[in-house]
């Protein structure tokens, strides 16, 4: 079995809109509806849930209503103080239909142009391993200051990935390295991929998707106009 988690429980707060990201309507949908549908429309994905604050349930079930014909969804889960204890709050309630040695899917509902293909690479990618994340490689010069004001340092850009979702990982292994961090060191977490590297776990990389950006501002939301506008 292969799960998905779609975290939903962002505020949004850096886009400056009245209502989180996730559920601005782009063209008669909400943002979340489009990957919502890639995940529910693949075969390789057999069961979906939900991170979500209660008053967006019925914006969300109605993703599902339309989308989701083979009745993929199986329930939302309470957010976290931060993502990574939305994920495990996921993980915990995804473990109880499926086996720890399923994968879970982990991806933002902020990120609505996931392609079937990238969730098929990482599905692939991580049998043998406990965890897949795709990146990209890192174009700019990278520095290091200390204080925020003055170059501390040159980092070795060469070296340097930016992380993507969805990230895919073995349930129990990654589970269990969350579950190390509870209750304190969890909410010091910033990506998903941070536990299982601190666990040890043999996480590999995978080629991500130019394509598959984060809508965290207004010019990101308006590059997403455009892009569902040209079809």
């Amino acid at each position: 079995m292969a799960a998905a988690l779609i975290l939903s429980g962002g505020s949004g707060t850096r886009l400056g809109a009245d209502i989180p990201k996730q559920y601005i309507k782009i063209y008669d949908r909400s943002v979340i509806s489009y990957c919502t549908e890639r995940l529910l429309m693949h075969s390789g994905i057999d069961a979906v849930q939900v991170v979500a604050a209660p008053q967006w349930h019925e914006t969300i079930r109605e993703c599902f209503e339309q989308y989701d014909e083979k009745g993929k969804f199986r329930g939302f889960s309470t957010p976290g103080k931060n993502r990574q204890l939305s994920i495990y709050n996921g993980l915990t309630d995804i473990r109880k239909y499926a086996d720890d040695f399923d994968t879970v899917l982990i991806h933002d509902a902020a990120r609505p142009l996931i392609t079937a293909r990238m969730i098929t690479q990482c599905l692939e990618a991580v049998q043998g391993h406990d965890g897949v994340v795709p990146v990209l490689p890192m174009k700019d010069t990278v520095y290091q200051s200390a204080d925020g004001k003055k170059i501390s340092a040159l980092i070795n850009r060469s070296e340097i990935y930016a992380g993507q979702a969805p990230e895919a990982f073995k349930i129990g292994t990654y589970y269990e390295a969350n579950r190390q961090l509870m209750p304190d060191r969890i909410l010091e977490i910033n990506g998903s991929t941070e536990p299982a590297v601190m666990a040890g776990l043999d996480v590999v990389m995978i080629k991500g998707d130019e394509g598959n950006f984060k809508i965290t501002t207004a010019e990101d939301l308006e590059r997403f106009k455009e892009i569902i506008k040209k079809g």
